[in-house]
């Protein structure tokens, strides 16, 4: 347990903000998959979802701005969003609450790129997070939370699909813009 505190002690706090993140995962899990359909206490998981997401946001904003970027949290960093997003994606399709093919969308996407970024890596080059891709991750929150507390309706669905499309235009273009990585036109 010492060794745990002292490891936990020597992390400087983006990386703290992202443990926590995955650390909230299976709180989110459970507390949906315990009150998703308990009236008021389906705030609960929302909660916890959006204190995730706030971390997410956070941790990036205090490593830069107090030059604490490190390789443990760009390495963490993009597991802790992942693990935080598609596995609520997968609960709310396993629900009923999010289109199957939605689901698949998003979660394509995130193996075409990091699949581009290893390509880049491996060329020497680095692939940065585009504006696109910034957008994709807020409405993908924003949709998560929506269903965390409802069911579908208009609103959901209209999410549903300005992120699926948000989804494929941000993969699109990072594999247009660096279509040279996987040896295309240059």
């Amino acid at each position: 347990m010492k060794k745990l505190l002292d490891g936990w002690r020597s992390l400087n706090l983006p990386n703290r903000l992202t443990l926590l993140r995955v650390a909230l995962v299976p709180v989110y899990l459970v507390l949906l998959w315990l009150f998703a359909d308990a009236g008021a206490l389906c705030l609960l998981p929302l909660l916890v979802f959006a204190l995730a997401s706030l971390t997410d946001m956070l941790d990036g904003k205090i490593a830069r701005r107090d030059g604490l970027i490190t390789n443990f949290g760009k390495f963490m960093d993009p597991i802790a969003d992942k693990l935080l997003t598609h596995t609520a994606f997968i609960m709310l399709t396993a629900m009923g609450r999010l289109n199957v093919v939605a689901c698949i969308i998003f979660i394509a996407r995130e193996f075409v790129v990091s699949g581009l970024r290893l390509c880049a890596v491996e060329q020497g080059h680095v692939i940065a997070a585009g504006m696109s891709g910034k957008v994709k991750t807020v409405l993908q929150m924003l949709l998560v939370m929506l269903l965390t507390v409802t069911e579908g309706g208009v609103i959901a669905s209209l999410l549903t699909l300005a992120t699926a499309a948000m989804t494929l235009y941000s993969m699109g273009e990072y594999v247009w813009q660096n279509r040279s990585v996987l040896g295309g036109a240059r």
